[in-house]
């Protein structure tokens, strides 16, 4: 019989419903298996909501800190939500629109906490069921032009974002025929930044520009308080 409190090296061919010992390599190390992608367990679950903006120019509103901020993609979690919203994952697209450009700056994750008020916002979409019912949350992207209406306490830089923009020169010429590829970029929070009722999470670049343009991504998980 073995013994419970040692691991068994080598594969297992068990069939479902039975037990059997955590499996390990021959120098102890425990093997662990993955049998569906990262994020499915909490999407089965229907915890999972995102956002997407389609490709659209920046605009003066994308730097703003202010209720009149229009973010590239964010989320707000009303301040009578049950829930924290567990960011999970983000990614954007960067293009010159322009043969001459100037270029948005770097790309940062803004926020702001004791928001109660926000009057504008769109359903977010549930990975699960792609239905937009169900979420705690309002989203905000900037191909519907979302504004931060009602926000009651200015936004704050909280962490810069892990994209590169299509040129990073302050301004740079382009000849019309010249290729200009789009720069792509994830930002694999899991879990690590978390959005509690009342708080605001936006995507916003620093340098006003409309040379560019962005397509993006934010992912999130509602978790009981």
């Amino acid at each position: 019989m073995s013994n419970p409190n040692y691991q068994q090296v080598g594969p297992s061919l068990a069939a479902d419903g039975s037990s059997i010992p955590i499996r390990a390599g021959r120098l102890g190390e425990q093997i662990i298996s993955e049998l569906h992608g990262r994020f499915y367990e909490q999407v089965y679950r229907g915890n999972v909501y995102g956002i997407g903006c389609g490709l659209t120019a920046l605009s003066a509103a994308t730097i703003l800190l202010t209720a009149s901020a229009q973010p590239i993609v964010g989320v707000w979690n009303p301040a009578n939500s049950p829930v924290n919203l567990v960011i999970l994952q983000a990614a954007l697209r960067a293009a010159l629109n322009n043969v001459t450009s100037v270029a948005p700056g770097d790309f940062i994750w803004a926020a702001s906490i004791g928001n109660a008020a926000l009057t504008a916002g769109l359903a977010p979409v549930n990975r699960k069921n792609m239905s937009s019912v169900g979420s705690q949350a309002k989203a905000f992207v900037l191909s519907t032009a979302s504004l931060l209406t009602g926000l009651a306490n200015n936004l704050a830089l909280v962490d810069v974002a892990d994209f590169n923009t299509a040129s990073a020169l302050l301004t740079t010429t382009v000849a019309a025929a010249t290729p200009t590829p789009s720069v792509n970029g994830v930002h694999n929070f899991d879990g690590s930044f978390i959005v509690p009722p009342g708080g605001v999470l936006a995507l916003l670049n620093t340098i006003s520009s409309t040379t560019h343009s962005v397509a993006g991504r934010l992912m999130w998980e509602e978790v009981p308080l």
